[in-house]
């Protein structure tokens, strides 16, 4: 039974991490002894990890069947927890189905039954109203950031799930807010409640930078010179806002990424891909990046609006100063208006004048070739350092998809590495390597 052959010593091993936090160790001897685990953390403390390693645990390597359901409020977040299971390398199938894509996609991909399957709401009940699966193994739930995919519309979806899973025995549910309501449809009876959300576990410092106009664009690109090279999202509360910054980002140089419900969802993908392997170090987003996306450490998060509602505030905020690190969130406030009660009395900075940050020394390429293909990150960094004679620190970043993979490389060496690489064979296929 156990993680098929791997001890969660080799796990972390696998993933990097040398031990686990104190609300990780926590939620483990809880869903390992409980039925009904609430386990409340902020965003980015890894309770992803927290839940997985005990569930995994009691999966089955002689059930061909699903047996650990994961429903979360969006597709970015599907894709993270899919990946993160895939990085653990239990030996355990997992995929993931969301809309946004064709369903005979979902189809295909679980055709071959995994042990998980982790989506979202509207995607996971139109399986389960087809009969797309069997449902008789399926004895854990985990409902993550449930209180999202309530708030953005989904408990009609999410009752169904329920009722078309009778032999559920355990059910954990996650969020990362305070005081929410638990649906009476999920009839929990007496859960145990982990409430990490009063710990301080960061060092976030909250500040104020006055623009002298209404129009705050002028005193954002003094922010950005201010702030210099660092990682970072600036949130709008506005899909056309996010297209105005953006063009008036452009027109001045920045290098930079957007990411609203918009968008395809590739774009939205390589948005997020091009954000973590520095090609962007500034992400344009709506609330939809406040939480539940796999986006690396910030230095700091800009709230270009504030947000309506104090809990958006507060997941915001929960992108930078994660786990202990420093962070700064920076609110942009036109100087003669009234200031919402819920920021506190934040101090405010003085924005020096110095240039603009220079471009990224990265650029992103996508490879035609996945997971699919028996392509793996070594045979990749084999043929860009082999066949393409890049050194270690001119190759960054590779994501591994099922049908593709995306690598970050040092922008000086496009031009003579493209050559090289492009319509070479990686493993059986003769892939296509092209800037993105």
């Amino acid at each position: 039974m156990s993680t098929s052959t791997k001890s969660q010593a080799e796990i972390l091993s696998k993933l990097g991490i040398t031990a686990l936090n104190p609300m990780q160790l926590s939620a483990q001897k809880a869903i390992r002894s409980s039925e009904e685990v609430i386990l409340l953390s902020p965003t980015g403390t890894g309770k992803t990890l927290a839940f997985l390693l005990p569930l995994i645990e009691k999966l089955d390597e002689n059930i061909s069947e699903i047996q650990l359901m994961i429903i979360v409020p969006s597709r970015e977040l599907a894709i993270q927890i899919e990946q993160v299971i895939r990085e653990m390398g239990t030996g355990f199938k997992v995929n993931a189905v969301y809309g946004g894509r064709a369903g005979s996609k979902d189809r295909i991909e679980i055709k071959h039954r995994p042990a998980i399957l982790v989506g979202t709401p509207g995607r996971v009940s139109d399986h389960l109203q087809r009969n797309a699966f069997e449902t008789q193994f399926i004895k854990t739930l985990v409902l993550d950031e449930f209180d999202k995919s309530l708030e953005i519309g989904f408990e009609v979806e999410m009752k169904a799930i329920l009722d078309l899973l009778p032999k559920v025995k355990k059910r954990i549910l996650t969020s990362a807010t305070q005081g929410v309501q638990i649906p009476i449809f999920v009839h929990l009876k007496a859960p145990v409640i982990l409430d990490f959300l009063g710990e301080k576990i960061s060092e976030l410092q909250v500040k104020l930078v006055l623009s002298p106009t209404k129009d705050k664009l002028e005193t954002l690109i003094r922010l950005i010179a201010h702030l210099g090279n660092q990682n970072g999202i600036i949130f709008c509360n506005f899909k056309d806002a996010i297209q105005r910054t953006s063009d008036y980002l452009t027109d001045n140089g920045i290098s930079h990424g957007t990411f609203h419900g918009d968008m395809e969802q590739q774009d939205r993908e390589r948005s997020l891909i091009k954000f973590r392997n520095g090609t962007h170090q500034i992400l344009l987003s709506t609330d939809l990046a406040a939480r539940g996306i796999d986006v690396p450490e910030l230095n700091f998060i800009i709230h270009y609006h504030l947000p309506n509602r104090e809990e958006e505030f507060t997941h915001r905020n929960g992108r930078t100063a994660r786990m202990n690190a420093k962070g700064t969130a920076f609110i942009l406030h036109y100087e003669k208006e009234r200031l919402s009660d819920f920021v506190g009395k934040p101090s405010i900075e003085k924005l020096s004048n110095r240039p603009l940050p220079a471009p990224s020394e990265w650029s992103t390429l996508f490879i035609s070739g996945g997971r699919t293909n028996k392509i793996s990150k070594g045979d990749i960094a084999g043929l860009f350092m082999k066949q393409g004679h890049l050194s270690k620190d001119q190759l960054g970043v590779i994501e591994l998809k099922t049908d593709c993979a995306f690598v970050g490389v040092k922008t000086e060496q496009i031009e003579k590495l493209l050559p090289k690489v492009n319509q070479v064979k990686l493993k059986e296929k003769k892939v296509r390597v092209t800037l993105i």
